[in-house]
């Protein structure tokens, strides 16, 4: 990272906590560089199949005032409406209800090398306990979607991925909760970038299995090699009193629908099962 980079960040830190201390709106903003052209990075971050390729599954109307869905699961919906759009530099999404909701900014600047650098603003947050703890919990996540649209754009540029999100809420703590996961899946709590790693039910009855590209205290993310191309995150990650575990996918290929399908629904009951037991 750049002095300037740092410098940068540090100001953007410090007006947040400014903004925090006064009681105003708060801002998440973060950046990322990613291979692509300007083009090819506008297609991953505002179209409905480039989002649902890194992040969950989105259906989008490709113009300004055109209507923004984002499914975190069964009967789990947030309506949204595409406030800017500007190709390939600018792509908002907001509630549509002046000063209500979170906001979505995405702008995109080449850079030389065949690179872009992609900055997210998702504001919107108010002050107090509840909305620290959202703030908090949506920034790590995320860092763990943008690191994700990274490894999108650097192996699988051009193709769209069927996304398999199952999650349960467990009792513990992260920390708790992810040294019970990875003991469970058989995975090391802490590996090394490069390491390949399989993680597998007690019951084998599924399992995933890559190449690390990217670690954290409770994460880890995967190149995967089964049971489909693709990329993964497994994670344990603060959600109140309880922790959010996950083992979240990105399939490619032509068997990934029914590959996600199948062997998300089996994580699913897995996670759900192991959450008390």
């Amino acid at each position: 990272m750049t002095e300037e980079r740092q410098t940068e960040e540090r100001q953007t830190e410090e007006r947040q906590t400014e903004e925090q201390r006064n009681g105003e709106q708060r801002s998440i903003e973060l950046e990322v560089e990613v291979a692509g052209t300007p083009e090819e990075v506008w297609e991953a971050i505002a179209t409905g199949p480039g989002i649902s390729s890194w992040y969950v599954p989105h259906q989008v109307e490709e113009h300004e005032g055109g209507a923004a869905i984002a499914s975190f699961g069964p009967d789990m919906d947030a309506h949204g409406r595409v406030a800017a759009w500007d190709p390939p530099r600018r792509f908002a999404i907001d509630s549509g209800i002046p000063g209500e909701g979170l906001a979505f900014e995405w702008l995109i600047e080449a850079r030389d090398g065949g690179t872009c650098i992609v900055r997210l603003v998702n504001s919107g947050f108010g002050s107090g306990d509840e909305w620290d703890s959202q703030y908090d919990a949506m920034t790590d996540g995320w860092r763990i979607f943008l690191f994700h649209l990274q490894l999108h754009l650097q192996h699988f540029a051009g193709r769209f991925a069927t996304a398999m999100l199952p999650m349960a809420m467990w009792p513990q703590n992260p920390v708790e909760a992810w040294a019970r996961l990875t003991s469970l899946l058989g995975v090391p709590e802490s590996p090394q970038i490069g390491d390949r790693i399989v993680a597998s039910t007690d019951d084998a009855t599924v399992a995933i299995s890559g190449t690390v590209a990217g670690t954290g205290p409770t994460r880890i993310s995967l190149l995967l090699d089964g049971p489909a191309p693709g990329t993964a995150f497994i994670a344990s990650e603060a959600a109140g009193d309880l922790s959010s575990v996950s083992v979240w996918a990105y399939l490619y290929g032509p068997d990934a629908t029914e590959i996600a399908g199948r062997t998300g629904q089996a994580w699913h009951t897995w996670l759900s099962t192991n959450a008390t037991s």
